[in-house]
């Protein structure tokens, strides 16, 4: 095995196949700094140029671009709060706080001396397991397939901060709009309103920009102010190397992060975006001090989030190798070199054919650190673009964001859905609706019923006994009550907490609320018409959803939080819609009129609306 890696290395090192290494690098980080493309049009688009090429050459090409995807994604993330790619959504939290701050380059230099580590981390870990977990795997199936889906959206809880019911009500609603199209099942068309565009569901791509690009952009224009002022740039150089000892004082978190992304990835069927997601909310329940300044600029969420992320692709290699099952969908298009080249995944890539698969280990390892050391090369460059004006900015990006949202599906159907949920994302963060959530619950829901219906078809109810299923379960569970357990040890004791409840009062912030109440009640009353395999799951979240808004309004109305028991009217209408009752990025426009920043919205969002409609005439 030594023998094999070594070789390896020194073939990997000879010049024409280090070139091809550093061009698919280099292709990578570009793709990863516009929003909405990734390493999965990169690879595709590469993928014919290595017809001619030797096995190690393709795939240092193709694994070069697609390990270094993810090096690139926290540019945008940072600097303008756009999610480079769906996997990065999480660095969005901490990482732009810290921009408008001017600690751009200390939070840039943190996710890629991160990401490095963590893709290390990944390809290390990919390199030594595979002849371990070969047998291991064998043993999960659909069940527990769903149940890591399940623990996974048990994260709402722990991403709401402190308005769990919140957080539960928009992962619920995440969930139901990733259940929008055609059921898999009984091929009952599901909230499509008679459109063909939704009859293959919606597209995560304009979804996550909509939801957290569009509105920091339309914040940026009511603010009319640059991302950060020049004055916090003037020690960039010091705060890079801050950044790079953060990730060595962490070094413990990185480790455990890495361990999750390379975990979750090396299992098919989890989707790679929900990595970010459980890294960051691990970092959450387990740094000291984490939910008090979590969300605010907090350089542990960067490197919790970016090293999860680079390690999930050298764990996504793992079952690719091993099984001949893609651990991505950027791992499916691999598959394809395999064929191109003669090679089959399977026993033969640990026998007679080891030294490729090393190979490939290299060049994840190596792809990681080239990445790494391009992009803090030249982040006191990209630190300085949060000080353009944002007239500058906003024409810029939107049109990247544009493009993005676009090559989802290619259709205008796509434009439209980032326009929507743009719109919807900046109402949820005006009135502090946790978005974490609204994502996981989109990206894991139709993982959830997909894995539920084959599990029950193929094991009856049996499969709830399993030991592993029994386990990820209780971990749910104990996910989703947690906070509630907190919130009566916050407020003193069970007693206390019901004799905190008060005559209802109102505030604007709950008119959303009756929004989500009667857009939720609508859909679950639409989908009574179904099919029963059909409107199943949709009812049972749906409901859930249902309870937990209800439930939420009554507590916003009728709860008195403890820290406002002593203040009049005024302060406790405050403390319900103030920072501490959700985890989102906060916005910088509390200062202005209401008045102006409803005008200041709506120029936005007319705007683009106007784009729109001139576009469709043309």
């Amino acid at each position: 095995m030594a023998a094999s890696a070594g070789k390896a290395f020194l073939t990997l090192m000879e010049p024409h196949r280090l070139m091809f290494l550093a061009l698919g690098c280099i292709m990578g980080l570009v793709l990863g700094i516009i929003p909405g493309i990734g390493g999965l049009t990169g690879t595709a688009m590469l993928l014919p140029f290595t017809f001619n090429m030797d096995p190690y050459s393709a795939f240092a090409l193709l694994l070069g671009l697609g390990a270094t995807t993810a090096t690139g994604d926290p540019i945008p993330a940072v600097l303008f709060g756009v999610p480079g790619g769906a996997a990065s959504a999480a660095t969005v939290l901490d990482g732009f706080p810290m921009a408008k701050k001017g600690e751009a380059g200390r939070a840039l230099s943190a996710a890629y001396m991160s990401s490095l580590m963590g893709g290390v981390f990944g390809a290390v870990l990919m390199g030594i397991s595979i002849p371990i977990l070969r047998p291991v795997m064998l043993f999960i199936g659909s069940p527990e397939l769903l149940a890591f889906s399940v623990l996974g959206i048990s994260m709402v809880a722990v991403l709401s901060g402190n308005a769990p019911l919140r957080g539960i009500t928009a992962g619920c609603l995440g969930v139901m709009i990733a259940m929008i199209g055609t059921d898999p099942q009984t091929g009952t068309l599901r909230w499509t309103f008679d459109s063909l565009y939704l009859w293959d569901g919606l597209p995560l791509t304009p979804l996550l920009l909509g939801v957290f690009a569009l509105p920091e952009l339309c914040d940026l224009l009511i603010g009319r102010v640059a991302i950060a002022s020049d004055t916090g740039m003037a020690n960039i150089y010091k705060g890079q190397w801050q950044g790079v000892k953060d990730c060595f004082s962490h070094w413990w978190l990185i480790m455990r992060c890495s361990w999750i992304g390379g975990g979750i990835g090396s299992i098919p069927g989890i989707s790679a975006s929900v990595v970010d997601w459980l890294a960051y909310g691990h970092a959450l329940k387990t740094e000291k001090g984490a939910s008090a300044t979590f969300g605010k600029g907090d350089v542990r969420g960067v490197i919790a989030s970016e090293s999860s992320n680079n390690a999930k692709e050298g764990g996504a290699l793992v079952p690719t190798v091993a099984f001949g099952v893609p651990g991505s969908a950027t791992m499916a298009i691999l598959l394809g070199a395999f064929l191109i080249h003669g090679l089959v995944p399977g026993p033969d890539m640990l026998t007679k054919n080891l030294s490729i698969t090393y190979a490939m280990v290299w060049s994840v390892a190596l792809a990681n650190i080239l990445g790494a050391g391009l992009c803090y090369a030249f982040s006191p460059q990209f630190a300085k673009l949060a000080t353009l004006r944002y007239t500058l900015i906003l024409p810029a990006v939107l049109g990247i964001i544009y493009i993005g949202a676009f090559e989802a599906t290619r259709q205008w159907g796509d434009l439209f859905t980032l326009l929507f949920f743009g719109l919807v994302g900046w109402i949820m963060k005006q009135f502090k609706w946790p978005r974490p959530p609204l994502i996981l619950g989109v990206v894991l829901g139709d993982t959830i019923e997909r894995y539920l219906f084959i599990s029950i078809e193929r094991y009856g109810l049996s499969w709830m006994l399993r030991p592993i299923v029994v386990l990820l379960f209780a971990l749910a569970i104990l996910g989703l009550i947690r906070p509630l357990l907190q919130d009566i040890r916050s407020q003193g004791g069970l007693g206390r907490m019901l004799t905190s409840f008060q005559r209802p009062t109102f505030h604007p912030s709950q008119l959303f609320t009756m929004f989500m109440i009667a857009l939720i009640g609508a859909a679950v009353v639409a989908s009574l018409q179904w099919d029963f395999s059909a409107k199943i799951v949709p009812l049972v979240v749906g409901t859930v959803a249902l309870c937990a808004a209800v439930l939420s309004l009554f507590n916003e109305m009728c709860r008195k939080p403890a820290a406002a028991a002593a203040e009049g009217p005024a302060e406790h209408a405050e403390h319900e819609v103030g920072e501490k009752i959700h985890m989102d990025l906060v916005s910088d426009t509390a200062h202005l009129p209401v008045r102006e920043i409803v005008m200041r919205g709506g120029l936005f969002f007319g705007y683009l609306i106007g784009f729109m409609a001139v576009m469709a005439t043309i």
